[in-house]
């Protein structure tokens, strides 16, 4: 006879309500119990009292007699100080992300790495530029010169089509002729 310490749901539709037992371990999820040993309410706040509330001395007991807790309560036991922290594994091999998207994610991770540099280099040039003092005076005193007038550009008149096109073979014109007629 296997012994889990796992969590037994109740209360209404979209309104969970966990009891907190020691059940077997063939026993179905809300079926069959040996001893309720506290409740958990998700619905509270997490920093709430009655959130998750543990018969400690009956949850010790159990543990020594060789009740294993489910993922979840093990969880909240590490929490209260019952049991070691719960330790996540590490990420399975055959769901690790392929070659492809560890190159695809390293390419943005380095795309974002030159934006952020880019970015930081134009918040230094207008500090810097902010820092500069102006001589409002030296504005004053120097005479203000007129801007260069800009060349207008010089258009070239388009050739004619016929002076464009190179000159055409003698064989060509005799057949153009021998069509024409």
């Amino acid at each position: 006879m296997s012994l889990r310490i796992r969590l037994a749901r109740g209360g209404a539709k979209k309104r969970p309500f966990y009891r907190i037992v020691v059940a077997e371990v063939t026993s179905p999820r809300d079926g069959r119990f040996v001893e309720k040993l506290g409740t958990y309410n998700p619905m509270l706040p997490n920093d709430h009292t009655d959130r998750v509330v543990l018969n400690e001395d009956r949850i010790k007991h159990w543990l020594s007699v060789g009740a294993r807790p489910t993922d979840r309560v093990h969880r909240m036991l590490g929490v209260a100080g019952l049991m070691d922290p719960f330790v996540y594994h590490d990420q399975p091999k055959k769901s690790a992300p392929g070659k492809k998207r560890t190159e695809r994610e390293a390419e943005e991770a380095a795309k974002a790495v030159e934006a952020n540099a880019a970015a930081a280099k134009v918040v230094e040039a207008k500090e810097i530029a902010a820092e500069e003092p102006v001589a409002e005076e030296s504005v004053a005193e120097e005479p203000v010169a007129e801007e260069p007038v800009a060349e207008e550009p010089v258009i070239e008149e388009p050739v004619a089509a016929e002076e464009a096109a190179p000159e055409k073979a003698p064989a060509e014109e005799v057949a153009e002729a021998v069509v024409k007629s």
